[in-house]
């Protein structure tokens, strides 16, 4: 299979993934949801799902009311092709314990936004 060639800065694509995440307040996490995630786009892990941008703002929202002051961080990174990548990343409590981590396998839109993400957790 050939992927088209996306023109996107992959390693800025996902910190500001990473960002949205860590980001409370409301109108700022929204505008990196707006600049990251396709207006369809959907995220699936085994705890969280949301589709459409306005289902990942609110996935994100719950998520931080659930665990509020828990910061995610990027641990690494593979491509896998020009549509699709990986990166790895952990969750920290508050005083930089590391709770959970994982891997997330993302598909690019032709356009360079994110189309969807599926994460994984380690085992522990």
């Amino acid at each position: 299979m050939t992927f088209k060639t996306i023109d996107t800065d992959i390693d800025a694509l996902i910190d500001r993934y990473i960002a949205i995440w860590n980001e409370t307040d409301p109108a700022a996490r929204r505008t990196l949801i707006d600049a990251a995630w396709a207006e369809d786009g959907t995220y699936t892990d085994p705890a969280l799902n949301g589709s459409g941008r306005d289902g990942i703002d609110a996935m994100t929202a719950g998520f931080q009311q659930a665990y509020p002051g828990h910061t995610f961080e990027r641990t690494g990174n593979g491509p896998l092709d020009a549509a699709e990548g990986r990166f790895g990343w952990r969750l920290q409590t508050p005083t930089g314990e590391v709770l959970l981590s994982g891997e997330d396998v993302y598909v690019l839109r032709a356009d360079g936004v994110l189309q969807s993400i599926v994460g994984t957790f380690d085992q522990s």
